[in-house]
C-alpha cells in the first residue's frame, strides 16, 4: 500500500465538540478506567496459541491443511480471527462467500495463519418489514455481540477481522470485538450493488400502490428493479450509515465503504486490510487493540459523521450500545449539542435523491472527514488503524495501481456540490438530527428528511397500537385530514421495537395529498424514515408507564423542530387523571418471538441503547 496527496493541517477543535467530548470523558471515567483495566489484564504480549496446551492447541488446528497446520502447531506466527456474517439471503453479504479463502491465503503471503472463528446471524430488515420475524431484528443485534464473543472465546487469535456491514450486523460485531478490546480488529466491507431503479422512483410506486393505483406486480418490478444484486442496498439507511460511521471511527481502510463487489479495487483492499491488521498485532510492532482505538473521541466522531451526513437514527440506540461495550457513556443530549454545530454535508436519499453510489462519485466518507477536520469540527488525534497521522490518515481515497491499493489525494472540491458539499458551503448549517422533548417524553426526529416547512405540526391525535390498524385506517378513507399518528406498544420491551416502515407510504401519499401530517411512536424507523416528519424512540415507552400512553384521540399535538417541543396540549390536570391503556399485544408466540421473551423484560431503554447485554 502506498498513500499520497497532501495532509490535512490540524486545527483547533470546535468548542462545543470539546465541552461535549469533555463531558462524555468525565461522565464515564470510572467506567473507561475498569474496561482499560481488563483490557491490559487480557494482554498476552506473544502469540495467542503460545498459551494453548497441546490439547487445545490440537483442536484448534485439527481441520487445517498441512502448510497451515505446521505454522499453527509451532504457534510463533500470528493467527487472525475471521468473524463473519455471510449469507447468500442478504445481498450485502452474499460477496463474503469468497472472503474468507482470499483472506487464508493473504495471511500465508504475509507470514501469518487466519482462521474462520465463528459465523454470526445476520436478518434482513428488508424482507422482514411489516412482518413478525422483524420484531426480532434490534435483539438480533445483541445476538450477534454474544456470537461473535464466543467465536473469540477460543482465545486462539491475534487479530480479529470483522465481515459484516448491514444493520443490526455491525454495531454486533463492534460490540463483541470491544468484548476482546485487546485485539487488533479490523472491518471489511464488501460494498454496494450497482445503482437501478432511483430511490425516488421506488417511492413514488410504494406511494402509488398505497393508494390503490398501482398493481402487486407494479411494486414488485419497481422494487426488484432497485434491489437487483449483490451488494449494499444503495440508500443512505442503516446500513450505509454503518459504513460511514467505521470510516469516521478509522476501522476501515481509508474509502473502503462503498468500493464495488465486482471492482478490482474491492478484492485488493480485502487483501491490504489482511495485511494492515497484522501490522497492529503485537508481532508486527505497531500493536493497537480496538479497545484502545474505540474512545471518547472516536465515539464523537462517529455521531458528528452521523450528523454531517443525515445518517440513520437507529444510531442514535446503536452506537449508545457501542460506546457502553467500551465503557463509554453517551446521550441524546450528546447528539443533540453536537447536530448544533455540525453542518449537513450531503444529500442522499432520503435526504435527497441520489444514492450511496453517487455520494461515493462526488467524495464520499473520505472527503466528508477531510472537511470535517479543515474546521476543527473532528477530532483529528485518535488511533485508527491506519496511518501515523490521526484521523487524517483517512482522509485520502484507494486507487489501484500495479496490482496494488495507493491511496491519493481528494481534489479540493466536491465534483457534484448537489450530493456532497465543502465545509464552507453546506446544505445547512447543523446536522440532521433533533432532540425533541415535552410531556410525551424525549425522542428524536430526522429533521434533515423533512422539508422545513413541515418542521412544526399541530394537529388533533388519532392513535393506534399496531401498524395495521393504522393501515386498515387509511384503507378505510379515515385518515383523509390533518393529524398526528400516535403509535403506542411499539417499544423495546412491548414487541421488541421493530422498524415501522410498513405505513411510511400510508403517510407520504397522505403528505404528498396536502395533509399535514406527523408521527409520534415509541418505536423506531431507520435511515429510510422520509419526508414524514417523526417523533421516533419516545422514552420512556409506553409499555414501561410512558406518558405517551395518555394520548387520547383528538388530543392537540405539537411538534416542533425548531423549538425541540414535543407535547399534547391538553390541561395539566386531566392530563394527570389519565392512565395508560393494558398492553393488548397477544402475539409474543410464533416466529421464535417466544424465545425473546427474557430479552424484553430486561432491555433498557433505546437511550440507554436499548440493550439486554449491559442492565
Amino acid at each position: 500500500m502506498t498513500t499520497s496527496g497532501q495532509q490535512t493541517q490540524q486545527v483547533a477543535i470546535n468548542t462545543v465538540v470539546d465541552a461535549v467530548t469533555q463531558r462524555i470523558t468525565e461522565r464515564s471515567k470510572t467506567l473507561r478506567a475498569e474496561y482499560l483495566a481488563r483490557l491490559e489484564q487480557l494482554r498476552n504480549r506473544g502469540p495467542r496459541r503460545a498459551s494453548l496446551s497441546c490439547a487445545n492447541q490440537a483442536h484448534a488446528n485439527a481441520a487445517a491443511d498441512s502448510k497451515t497446520k505446521i505454522w499453527l502447531n509451532q504457534a510463533q506466527k500470528p493467527n487472525i480471527g475471521i468473524v463473519t456474517a455471510y449469507n447468500d439471503m442478504l445481498s450485502a453479504h452474499q460477496p463474503y462467500a469468497t472472503y474468507p479463502d482470499q483472506i487464508k491465503e493473504a495471511a500465508l503471503r504475509f507470514n501469518a495463519t487466519a482462521q474462520v472463528a465463528g459465523g454470526v446471524p445476520a436478518m434482513c430488515d428488508g424482507v422482514t418489514q411489516g412482518r413478525p420475524g422483524m420484531e426480532l431484528s434490534l435483539f438480533s443485534r445483541d445476538v450477534i455481540a454474544q456470537a461473535t464473543a464466543i467465536a473469540l472465546s477460543h482465545d486462539a487469535f491475534d487479530a480479529t477481522l470483522c465481515l459484516g456491514i448491514c444493520d443490526k450486523i455491525v454495531p454486533g460485531l463492534l460490540i463483541g470485538a470491544l468484548a476482546f478490546g485487546h485485539l487488533p480488529t479490523v472491518f471489511i466491507p464488501a460494498g454496494p450493488m450497482g445503482s437501478g431503479l432511483s430511490n425516488k422512483e421506488k417511492a413514488a410506486v410504494r406511494e402509488r400502490y398505497a393508494q390503490g393505483k398501482a398493481t402487486k406486480e407494479e411494486l414488485l418490478a419497481a422494487e426488484s428493479a432497485a434491489y437487483h444484486s449483490a451488494g449494499t442496498c444503495t440508500f443512505y439507511g442503516t446500513a450505509n450509515s454503518n459504513q460511514m460511521l467505521l470510516e469516521a471511527m478509522g476501522l476501515h481502510l481509508p474509502g473502503a465503504a462503498f468500493v464495488h463487489p465486482s471492482d478490482p479495487l474491492r478484492h485488493a483492499l480485502t487483501d491490504a486490510a489482511v495485511e494492515q491488521v497484522l501490522k497492529l498485532t503485537e508481532a508486527g510492532g505497531d500493536y493497537r487493540p480496538i479497545g484502545h482505538v474505540v474512545n471518547e473521541k472516536t465515539i464523537v466522531n462517529a455521531v458528528i459523521a452521523l450528523l454531517a451526513t443525515g445518517g440513520s437514527t437507529n444510531h442514535t440506540i446503536h452506537w449508545i450500545a457501542v460506546a457502553r461495550a467500551a465503557g463509554i457513556l453517551i446521550d441524546w443530549q450528546d447528539f443533540d449539542e453536537l447536530s448544533s454545530v455540525i453542518p449537513l454535508l450531503t444529500r442522499v436519499y432520503p435526504n435527497g435523491t441520489a444514492d450511496v453510489n453517487a455520494f461515493e462519485d462526488a467524495g464520499g466518507p473520505t472527503f466528508v472527514i477531510r472537511e470535517l477536520l479543515s474546521q476543527g469540527l473532528m477530532h483529528a488525534d485518535v488511533m485508527t488503524i491506519f496511518g501515523d497521522q490521526g484521523l487524517a490518515s483517512h482522509t485520502t481515497r484507494p486507487e489501484l495501481k500495479d496490482g496494488k491499493v495507493a491511496f491519493v489525494a481528494h481534489p479540493e472540491k466536491s465534483s457534484d456540490p448537489a450530493v456532497v458539499r465543502n465545509v464552507d458551503e453546506p446544505f445547512a448549517a447543523t446536522g440532521g438530527l433533533r432532540l425533541l422533548q415535552g410531556n410525551l417524553g424525549r425522542a428524536i426526529v430526522k429533521a434533515s428528511a423533512v422539508p422545513e416547512d413541515a418542521w412544526i405540526v399541530r394537529s388533533p391525535a388519532k392513535v393506534f397500537e399496531s401498524q395495521d390498524a393504522l393501515v386498515n385506517a387509511y384503507k378505510a378513507g379515515q385518515l383523509n385530514q390533518d393529524f398526528v399518528a400516535v403509535v403506542i406498544f411499539q417499544g423495546p420491551q412491548a414487541n421488541g421495537m421493530p422498524e415501522l416502515h410498513h405505513f411510511t407510504p400510508v403517510l407520504g401519499s397522505l403528505m404528498s395529498a396536502g395533509y399535514k401530517v406527523a408521527l409520534v411512536t415509541d418505536g423506531r424507523m431507520s435511515g429510510a424514515s422520509g419526508k414524514v416528519p417523526a417523533a421516533l424512540h419516545v422514552s420512556p415507552e409506553v409499555a414501561q408507564g410512558g406518558p405517551l400512553g395518555k394520548v387520547r384521540d383528538g388530543d392537540m399535538i405539537e411538534l416542533n423542530v425548531h423549538t425541540g417541543e414535543l407535547r399534547a396540549l391538553v390541561d395539566d390536570a386531566v392530563w394527570a387523571s389519565r392512565t395508560n391503556p393494558s398492553i393488548g399485544i397477544d402475539s409474543s408466540y410464533g416466529y421464535g418471538r417466544d424465545l425473546f421473551v427474557a430479552q424484553r423484560r430486561v432491555v433498557t431503554s433505546p437511550e440507554q441503547g436499548a440493550s439486554t447485554l449491559f442492565i
